[in-house]
């Protein structure tokens, strides 16, 4: 009988059997445990308006469905390496995934607000485990040569979760009904529980320390939940006018503060910030951060601009977000084929130019920009984001092995999910100012009394009172479409100014670069 030896299995002999053997197995069942959760993060958008209406509650109110599960899994991603370290990564993968999956089955059958908020938060817990998680147990998987093509499996279930999350939303509540949203993950949750229980093994078994880092876990819940509520709800509250804001404001910078003092003090901290002294995984991070604005703030402005200003619906809306996750896919799959010989640094740098070229094509669409003019800047996208996200996913996690490597993941998890909801909160109130700046511009050199406006508002009239309405009735109409469209004009001049800071932005990062040490392949650091 095969027995196990340091976590790994072993044939009657004694002699271990080849640890990778089961990596393509591994690699399917940790990505689409990663997938569902970036699925179930973006798919319950385009279902706010039915699911409040079968509730019985307002759209402010089912929100929290969205938020809760956000801030739950939040605030136990930067957990996730200590947890993997004191469990075991199997172990609290299989338990994570098996969480998110009961969870999703009580969310669909849940018939009340509140069952359901308490429910994806629940799901938020086991869902924020996931990501990071899965990317070490796929590191571990593939052996030191082959963490391109790790890195590139993970990076696919990345791209491709947010991208194809409306899309399936807006199917499945055209199609059935918005608990089906949530019925989806249960194959697949089942299918990762048993190809995770039957092939994963850990390399290192669970490393239990003395002392729980109990106010460790308190500050970091307290810091990282306040700072992400609001960022997601401040510009709801008319940010820092709300005492709310202010007061988790406050509390995010004391906790974060304090936080940060305390596990560089700690012997066995729940976030490992020390691993941030190697260069690699500090440039690497901010990197991810700045691909995070730079990614998710993209991902929010267009969905937002096909929306509201081309009257998308929310087929075509995913429609639009697939040419980005199929480029995202193609640049992955090439870069996992790069030899180990080749500076991917030059790679990264090469992706963080396309991502910034394509932003500013992204720019120059207007209210005439057919959907097939659309598709080449959505596809750039995505191939300058795969360029980026492989290989600094490989450079930044280079020299960190074993427990390290559960601690950088979630380094790297959490700054890149803070990143982006920066980036779509700083974009968002971006996008109110720079609209109402554009409106007023606009409503200045716009009048009345004009003779092209003037023109414009007689021959809308005349059709107004072609279809039966009075001269005043028609008049008053003409008068509301013009000054709607001043306000649609606005609203595209604010996405272009949009587009264009996060093309700069992501071209500034490129210099982070060479602080990067360039992958081999084989070098492990152990930076305790």
């Amino acid at each position: 009988m095969a027995t196990t030896v340091a976590g790994l299995p072993t044939g009657p002999d004694g002699i271990g059997e080849d640890p990778y053997a089961h990596k393509w197995l591994v690699a399917f069942g940790v990505v689409l445990g990663g997938l569902i959760e970036l699925i179930d993060t973006s798919i319950v958008n385009v279902a706010l308006a039915p699911m409040s209406a079968s509730l019985g509650v307002g759209i402010d109110e089912i929100t929290w469905v969205t938020v809760g599960y956000i801030l739950s899994a939040v605030i136990i991603l930067p957990m996730t390496g200590w947890f993997s370290t004191y469990f075991g990564r199997k172990k609290y993968f299989l338990g994570s995934i098996i969480l998110f999956t009961v969870a999703s089955m009580f969310c669909g059958t849940s018939r009340s607000l509140n069952t359901l908020v308490f429910w994806r938060i629940v799901q938020g817990i086991g869902g924020g485990a996931l990501m990071s998680t899965a990317q070490a147990i796929l590191f571990d998987a593939f052996p030191p040569t082959e963490r391109m093509m790790a890195a590139a499996l993970f990076g696919i279930g990345m791209m491709v979760g947010p991208a194809i999350g409306p899309t399936l939303g807006g199917f499945i509540v055209d199609r059935w009904s918005w608990p089906w949203m949530f019925f989806i993950n249960l194959p697949v949750g089942i299918y990762a529980t048993f190809v995770i229980a039957a092939f994963v093994h850990d390399k290192e078994k669970p490393d239990k320390p003395e002392r729980v880092d109990w106010l460790g876990f308190a500050l970091l819940a307290a810091g990282i939940g306040s700072l992400q509520f609001v960022l997601e709800r401040g510009e709801h509250y008319e940010w820092f006018g709300s005492p709310l804001i202010v007061a988790l404001t406050t509390t995010a910078i004391v906790s974060i503060g304090t936080m940060i003092w305390w596990e560089l003090r700690h012997d066995h901290p729940v976030l490992e910030l020390r691993l941030l002294k190697d260069p690699s995984l500090a440039s690497g991070a901010l990197m991810f951060a700045v691909l995070g604005m730079g990614m998710f703030g993209s991902i929010f402005a267009l969905p937002f601009f096909a929306q509201q200003l081309l009257r998308f619906d929310a087929m075509e809306t995913g429609l639009l977000l697939l040419p980005g996750a199929i480029g995202s896919a193609t640049s992955m799959m090439m870069i996992s084929r790069v030899k180990n010989n080749v500076d991917v640094r030059w790679i990264i740098a090469l992706g963080a130019g396309i991502l910034g070229v394509s932003q500013i094509l992204h720019s120059h669409f207007d209210l005439n920009t057919p959907f097939n003019a659309m598709v080449f800047p959505v596809f750039l996208r995505g191939i300058g984001a795969g360029l980026m996200f492989v290989p600094l996913t490989t450079a930044a996690l280079t020299n960190l092995h074993g427990k390290n490597l559960s601690q950088g993941t979630a380094i790297i998890g959490l700054t890149r999910q803070l990143g982006g909801s920066i980036g779509i909160a700083a974009l968002a109130g971006l996008l109110t100012r720079e609209t109402r700046v554009y409106s007023a511009y606009l409503s200045e050199h716009v009048s009345k009394y004009d003779p092209a406006v003037q023109s414009q508002i007689a021959a809308m009239t005349r059709a107004f009172m072609a279809r039966g309405a009075d001269y005043w009735t028609a008049t008053q109409r003409s008068i509301a479409t013009i000054s709607m469209r001043l306000q649609a004009q606005a609203a595209v001049l604010a996405f272009e100014q949009i587009f264009r800071l996060v093309a700069v932005l992501i071209i500034c990062s490129i210099p982070l670069v060479l602080i990067l040490r360039r992958p081999t392949g084989n070098v492990k650091v152990d930076l305790h």
